[in-house]
């Protein structure tokens, strides 16, 4: 078998089945990237979907027997959608972040990643693999860049000189000894757009990011989300774009290669008001093949609520008391509480007097109080 001669032709398929970009690289400890984790561990940085085990995520010979070299894959997604619906008053939509748009990419991912098993097999019936998407333990973006697919950004995701930071990643173990590429030198340069307009000051330098304070991980977490933070989502509902949005390295960047990343306008951007009392049925019917479905309705639908009290919209508030009484989630309740202060209005006021009166629930009824507090301009 001659390596270098498969690695042209893994290369050449790869074009074929719509993989983007394609590198490879050694299955050596990613030592840096060890250092990080660590740093990142220690800071209290880490969002806590991660693997537990930093061992498991810089070291491939922990996850699989005799590990050679390492495919990276890249998948280009679109920036921008075509006939996007406006939200306006009496009718405000929420916001799904770009990487969520169309088939939830995990699944795109991962046909390419067999596709290209099957391919090597069929030359080398003796090769083994591993393949991860985002979920599995190495670090996607570690890989990536070691791989010469493109430089790790101050905004803490991999940019590709091709396609910006607009890509979907995986790789694969593999026991076949392939020549590695060149890894990509940093280009962000002095550059500090990214950190300057994070939202939430998640990234605390370039290339570091606080988990913890990051938008796009708060929209998918499933409590009370902290006062200081509910300001700052807008109408986001899942994600946040906003350190590649404003990255130079994305201007004009917006591709359209994959039928299945396309949005649906109606998902991508949905109204907000219907999705308050969605069913589970309608939820999974709707939303279900998005990447964006993977926590369940709850933290979409506490997002929406706070995206309704951004907006101050007063055409949602029957639609909040009806939650603030009905709902059995405490989180749901609590949060519609909050927006029913927010936006104010007798029928808010006398809502939430109505409801301080029969509650139970101490987080809720905390939440009451301060909204009421706040209807009557004392806080």
């Amino acid at each position: 078998m001659n390596i270098s001669q498969l690695k042209q032709e893994i290369i050449s398929y790869s074009k074929v089945i719509g993989i983007d970009k394609i590198g490879f690289t050694t299955a050596d400890t990613f030592t840096e990237m060890k250092n990080r984790l660590i740093r990142q561990q220690e800071l209290g940085y880490q969002s806590g979907f991660e693997e537990k085990d930093i061992e498991k995520r810089v070291n491939p010979s922990l996850i699989f027997d005799q590990p050679k070299s390492i495919i990276a894959i890249a998948l280009a997604y679109p920036s921008k959608m075509s006939e996007s619906p406006q939200g306006k008053k009496g009718d405000r939509r929420g916001i799904f972040c770009r990487a969520s748009w169309g088939v939830d990419y995990h699944t795109i991912l991962r046909e390419k990643l067999k596709q290209l098993e099957e391919f090597i097999l069929e030359k080398v019936p003796e090769a083994r693999f591993k393949s991860m998407v985002d979920t599995g333990e190495l670090v996607d973006r570690a890989v990536a860049q070691r791989a010469g697919i493109g430089w790790s950004g101050k905004n803490c995701s991999i940019i590709t000189p091709e396609f910006g930071s607009y890509v979907y990643l995986g790789e694969m173990i593999t026991n076949l000894p392939f020549e590695p590429d060149e890894p990509m030198e940093d280009q962000c340069g002095s550059c500090n757009k990214c950190i300057d307009v994070c939202p939430t000051g998640a990234l605390v330098q370039g290339g570091q990011l606080n988990a913890q304070r990051c938008i796009a991980f708060l929209t998918q977490t499933k409590g009370f989300l902290e006062e200081e933070f509910r300001d700052k989502l807008g109408n986001r509902i899942y994600g946040c774009d906003t350190c590649q949005t404003i990255c130079p390295k994305n201007k004009g960047m917006d591709f359209h290669f994959h039928e299945e990343m396309e949005p649906d306008p109606e998902l991508a951007k949905p109204r907000l008001t219907p999705l308050l009392t969605i069913s589970n049925r309608e939820f999974k019917d709707n939303f279900g093949e998005m990447s964006g479905s993977w926590r369940g309705k709850k933290p979409i639908q506490r997002n929406a609520i706070i995206a309704l009290a951004h907006f101050k919209e007063q055409s949602s508030v029957p639609e909040l008391i009806q939650v603030l009484n009905e709902d059995p989630r405490p989180v749901i309740r609590g949060t519609a509480a909050w927006a029913l202060g927010k936006i104010g209005g007798e029928d808010a006021s006398m809502a939430l007097e109505h409801s301080n009166e029969k509650e139970t629930d101490p987080d809720v009824l905390n939440e009451i109080e301060k909204a009421i507090r706040k209807t009557k301009g004392e806080v």
